[in-house]
């Protein structure tokens, strides 16, 4: 007989969270959520709390995504749910498996007025999994293991339960939770033959691998597949560092060559998206591998588009048993291209200019940054740099807002950072029109001991705004900010530490006493204004 178990709505909801791996709770306080909050102070259970409930939301992302288990954010009722659904969104992009518990107000007098009395369910349901009112505290344990098991089934993402004031305050029993296991889902295996042999046979392959391969723990079949196949390899999203830097198929910098030549483009564990031209690469036949039929592209005819567990179809294609062609002379031909691109990148990363370059910047982070950094873009232009110019050397160490591009995800993740790696450097790279969004929070990672360290790229514009109007319209409007703004004094006056950064020479010492530290440290780095990152359109 199922163990049984007792106790309010809190301590039932933090049960079923325990038994999937849930290790700790971000929220902003609410007195909707009491419960919870009760359950885990007297069980030990972490709770980290924000200054905005976004950032609540995307330190439950950051989690999620780093440790490839389910994150949690607790929101009070009303505008504390409303306040996360920028971090919902983004985690539903991002295929994070991130739960929001809301807060809701009592059902009993429902449409009588209540405090923050709103129905949350339309809101959040197109940018989740699965959305759900829980009316009977005996259904907590259920509905929060049915959320996770959703959330962690690909494509993974995001839910949401909200909790009636009655149904969390009251008390009932349940089932003691287990978790569920989520079984691999096997692609059909011609349509695995298919794509392997379309890819061995090719002249000049590709791949293309992104964030559901991190997410899928796809990482070493990828390399693997790659490997067998000897096939060159490029990265975007949380995939980046899946091969080395010094792999002998890891390419970074030789992408539009390689798009532009190749024969056939694999496409892995990303969709077929603006950052990859729409899935149009010219005469090149295209595979998309992806973890769930609902992820096939739509607007574009593949040659194969194998769909299920990435393991399961890395390893088919690593295992293909057919002819292969040989791809030494593409391999060669891209590392000329490579090695071409990163002489120019250094060239660049050494500019001694004033005002600095925003890649001196970048030049300077990739001495100080360890292997197993984790790296946080929170930006336009500045982060489009880092992108460009920072190659993690390591899998599941690179964390950006994703296809969603939603600003204010820094301070977030840099708490989700830190908590799921307390040893690891933090370092957040931020535009200053980004730092409007998350500063306050510096205050929260002062608050509960979570040092990290902010690079302010600060060039007193919305770059990738201003010069795109100013080209297309020969003026800009609401694109200028205030110019060499002090933002390590908002820093200070928060806890923290900081200093401003004004001449390339001192850009090295200033980023060693920032990871020196131990609190919350901004680098603020006055950079060229004129300096575009080179692009056709920031619309595209």
């Amino acid at each position: 007989m199922a163990e049984r178990i007792e106790g309010h709505g809190g301590e039932l909801a933090l049960a079923a969270l325990r038994a999937y791996g849930v290790g700790e709770m971000f929220t902003l306080s609410g007195g909707h959520v009491f419960p919870l909050y009760d359950a885990a102070y007297r069980s030990g259970f972490p709770i980290y709390d924000v200054r905005h409930e976004q950032s609540a939301v995307f330190a439950a992302e950051a989690v999620a995504k780093l440790q490839r288990r389910p994150g949690l954010a607790v929101l009070t009722a009303g505008p504390g749910v409303t306040n996360g659904i920028s971090g919902l969104t983004s985690a539903y992009f991002n295929a994070s498996p991130v739960l929001v518990l809301g807060g809701r107000a009592p059902a009993f007098r429902w449409g009588s007025g209540s405090l923050q009395e709103m129905d949350h369910l339309p809101l959040v349901a197109p940018v989740t999994k699965h959305a759900e009112t829980v009316f009977g505290t005996d259904d907590i344990p259920r509905a929060v293991s049915a959320a996770l098991t959703t959330a962690l089934t690909p494509h993974r993402g995001p839910v949401f339960l909200d909790l009636p004031l009655e149904v969390v305050f009251s008390v009932g029993d349940a089932d003691a939770p287990e978790a569920a296991p989520v079984a691999p889902v096997e692609a059909d295996p011609d349509e695995v033959a298919r794509a392997a042999r379309l890819i061995a046979g090719a002249s000049r392959p590709v791949i293309v691998a992104g964030s559901d391969v991190w997410g899928g723990d796809a990482v070493e079949a990828l390399r693997a597949a790659a490997e067998a196949l000897q096939v060159p390899v490029f990265t975007n999203g949380m995939g980046r560092g899946a091969l080395p830097p010094a792999h002998p198929l890891a390419f970074a910098k030789a992408r539009r060559v390689a798009l532009g030549g190749a024969d056939v483009v694999v496409v892995v564990g990303t969709p077929l998206d603006f950052r990859l031209g729409f899935g149009d690469f010219g005469d090149a036949q295209v595979v998309h591998v992806v973890d769930a039929p609902g992820q096939r592209a739509q607007h574009v005819q593949p040659a194969a588009s194998p769909a299920g567990d990435l393991r399961l179809v890395l390893t088919a294609f690593a295992d293909h048993a057919g002819d292969r062609a040989d791809h030494a002379d593409w391999i060669a031909h891209l590392r000329a291209a490579e090695d071409a691109a990163k002489a120019r990148d250094a060239e660049a990363m050494a500019a001694d200019t004033d005002p600095i370059r925003p890649a001196r910047v970048y030049g300077e982070l990739r001495k100080v940054l360890a292997a197993d950094a984790i790296t946080i873009g929170d930006g336009g232009d500045f982060v489009s740099y880092a992108g460009k110019y920072l190659e993690p050397a390591q899998p599941g160490t690179w964390l950006d807002p994703g296809p969603y591009g939603c600003l204010g995800t820094g301070l977030g993740y840099a708490m989700g950072a830190r908590v799921s790696h307390p040893d690891r450097q933090v370092c957040v790279l931020m535009g200053d029109g980004a730092a409007g969004f998350s500063l306050m929070d510096v205050e929260s990672l002062v608050r509960q001991n979570l040092p990290a360290v902010i690079v302010v790229g600060n060039n007193g514009i919305w770059g990738l705004e201003k010069h795109p109007m100013r080209a297309m319209y020969g003026y800009d409007v609401a694109a200028d900010l205030q110019p060499e703004l002090r933002y390590d004094r908002v820093v200070e006056a928060l806890g923290g530490a900081g200093e401003t950064v004004a001449k390339a020479a001192d850009l090295g010492p200033a980023l060693e006493r920032a990871f020196a530290a131990g609190v919350p440290y901004l680098v603020n780095v006055l950079t060229d204004p004129t300096d575009a990152y080179p692009r056709s359109s920031n619309l595209a």
